[in-house]
């Protein structure tokens, strides 16, 4: 048979494709090499984070499965950066590592119209210049109208610790050997990075008094919209640190360090660095925060954030012996560093396709992105669009300023990365518009649209904001006069004097006014709310002024932003226009100028050059 779509790869993103093909109503078939490592966490058993938690409730808004699936073995649930708007807010979830692949494997199961299919791909079928499915290792041929790879540290995958070489894409797990050459010789250029993870202790043998315990928010907020509630117990987290002993054992021992000994070739991510790196790089710091963080309720697995590395074994039990709380733990596994293959991600569409071979997807780190979320965000994008391009219906694309897994497409497509790419809440300039309060109200109207929530649920999730939004329509309505009565009710009641007129809402914006103290006053205005709903509600009003502006700069850039650019332009040969900046835009073909304005080596001087020409063959003035 031909499947509509086929998923190759069972890890984070190829869960989200797979589901979102199947959901939208395609034949759909997940490929994977090992039916029980579907979900797996190869690092850190957590989700979410800065903008990754962002990147969850975005998912989980358009019909995914993360958040629902990090609700239900979250084990700590802590929201970063509370202390800040909530544009800048990062929900994040330690998880039980076991259970969160089991109830990702059980989704999967019992997802309609999807088949998981055991074995390995080892090339591609293409047909009339299309991808027309995948050959086995076995030689079994999978034929489909479209085909998505999500193969994550998987191609070619080769793990160190010290100089010892181990062919794999995480312990245990062989790699995949063929693909990498199928996709090399379908004319994709690849490259290679790395990443790392850390030793693993056994949790009986560390001295707990000897660091600082970490407790998760009370009471914790859920990802998924259709989650209503989350136990109340949690698992305490631990924190302790390097020293000046484990800095210099560490220089003594770089040249045996496969990173620094020229063994390892790839480029390792920047942002989530070895401690290697942190040491070299970071030579004035005394010292480098370690998160001790469980591997679920009943593991005996303690996951050490901050301390990955690939030094040999004897180095890394050295580290340990030399931090007071780490001095007596035993490792029941060594941090190792993986190197793999991945496609330069400049050579796809915004709709993760190939831009030179139709109906051939990619998703997660296979296009050089680290970080499970990364992952998922491309994988139901790529699954969504994998569906439409099966039925020839036209691509699905999200705006930079409707969601961070917008602004992660974009950046990864047209500015293209040397290093593994992590998203930040600075890498999007639209960011208090795409706050994690706002995310049900943007996306889910688009996932009712492709038939990824129900109308039950969608109704449900809106009744929410519509609740929201009459209370903040009540706060402008309710007026307040400094009569002597309502003087000494705020003098009284919250500690403020009400020298003029005000409405409820102008009274909510004052940062000494709270919706708890309001409250006090005007029960009525708050008496429908949850309590998430009214910190929403909160900081809708408190922050007001700042997202109007960022809309009506939006709404200044977007003509702009997005005026097309037609499909074939041709840039060679344009007066002024620099060989660079052609080569630039006629390799990743931007369809707008906002998208050609982000392109390496394209200068406004050269925006200005293609508007000009491309409002000429409108026959209307440039933008």
């Amino acid at each position: 048979m031909t499947w509509d779509v086929l998923v190759v790869g069972g890890g984070h993103a190829g869960i989200e494709a797979a589901r979102a093909a199947a959901g939208m109503g395609c034949r759909t078939a997940l490929l994977t090499g090992d039916v029980r490592a579907i979900g797996r966490m190869s690092c850190n058993p957590a989700i979410g984070g800065l903008a990754k938690g962002q990147l969850v409730r975005e998912i989980d808004a358009l019909g995914g499965a993360m958040g629902e699936l990090a609700d239900g073995a979250g084990i700590q649930f802590r929201i970063l950066n509370r202390s800040r708007g909530p544009a800048v807010w990062g929900p994040r979830a330690q998880c039980d590592r076991a259970l969160y692949a089991r109830l990702a494997r059980e989704r999967l199961e019992a997802t309609e119209r999807l088949a998981i299919v055991e074995g390995m791909a080892e090339s591609l079928l293409e047909e009339s210049g299309r991808v027309a499915g995948v050959i086995e290792e076995s030689g079994e041929r999978l034929f489909a109208r479209t085909v998505v790879i999500t193969t994550g540290t998987f191609l070619n995958g080769l793990m160190h610790t010290g100089e010892r070489r181990t062919e794999g894409g995480r312990v245990g797990e062989a790699p995949a050997r063929g693909l990498s050459s199928a996709l090399a010789r379908a004319g994709l250029r690849l490259g290679r990075f790395k990443t790392g993870t850390p030793p693993r202790l056994h949790r009986d043998t560390i001295d707990y008094d000897a660091c600082t315990p970490q407790e998760g928010d009370d009471p914790p907020a859920p990802f998924s919209f259709r989650t209503k509630s989350l136990p109340r117990r949690q698992a305490l987290c631990w924190l302790t640190s390097t020293n000046a002993r484990v800095h210099a054992l560490i220089r003594e021992n770089l040249h045996r360090s496969p990173m620094y000994s020229g063994q390892i070739r790839g480029t390792g991510p920047r942002y989530c660095p070895s401690v290697e790196d942190k040491i070299v790089r970071f030579a004035d710091k005394e010292r480098h925060t370690l998160f001790l963080e469980p591997d679920g309720w009943d593991s005996e697995e303690i996951y050490v954030n901050g301390l990955s590395t690939s030094l040999p074994e004897d180095v890394q039990r050295g580290i340990l012996a030399a931090i007071p709380a780490l001095s007596r733990a035993r490792m029941i596994r060594p941090g190792y560093a993986v190197e793999y293959d991945f496609v330069f991600p400049d050579q796809l569409a915004l709709t993760l396709e190939a831009l030179d071979l139709p109906g051939l997807f990619l998703a997660g780190q296979i296009n050089g992105t680290s970080g499970y979320e990364e992952a998922a965000a491309q994988g139901i994008l790529a699954g969504i669009n994998a569906a439409l391009a099966a039925r020839n219906e036209p691509g699905f694309v999200l705006d930079r300023s409707e969601a961070y897994a917008a602004v992660l497409v974009d950046d990864l497509t047209k500015k293209g990365l040397e290093e593994p790419y992590r998203l930040f809440t600075a890498r999007a300039e639209y960011r208090l518009l795409l706050g994690v309060d706002t995310v049900v109200p943007r996306l889910l109207p688009h996932a009712r649209r492709l038939g990824l929530v129900s109308e039950g649920e969608y109704a449900e999730a809106m009744r929410s904001e519509e609740r929201i939004r009459d209370a903040e329509r009540g706060l402008r309505e309710r007026t307040f006069t400094p009569s002597l009565e309502n003087r000494r009710l705020f003098e009284e009641t919250v500690g403020v004097d009400l020298a003029a007129p005000t409405t409820a809402f102008k009274l909510l914006q004052r940062n000494d006014l709270s919706v708890e103290s309001m409250a006090l006053i005007s029960p009525e205005l708050f008496g429908t709310l949850s309590d998430e709903e009214r910190r929403i509600l909160e900081n809708r009003v408190r922050y007001e002024g700042y997202i109007r502006r960022e809309q009506e700069r939006l709404d200044k850039l977007r003509p702009f932003e997005s005026r097309p650019i037609p499909a074939g332009f041709r840039y060679a040969g344009l007066p002024g226009l620099s060989t660079e900046a052609a080569e630039q835009c006629t390799r990743r073909r931007p369809r707008t100028l906002g998208e050609a304005a982000r392109i390496p080596g394209v200068t406004p001087a050269a925006i200005a050059i293609i508007s000009a020409h491309v409002a000429r063959a409108e026959g209307s003035p440039p933008g």
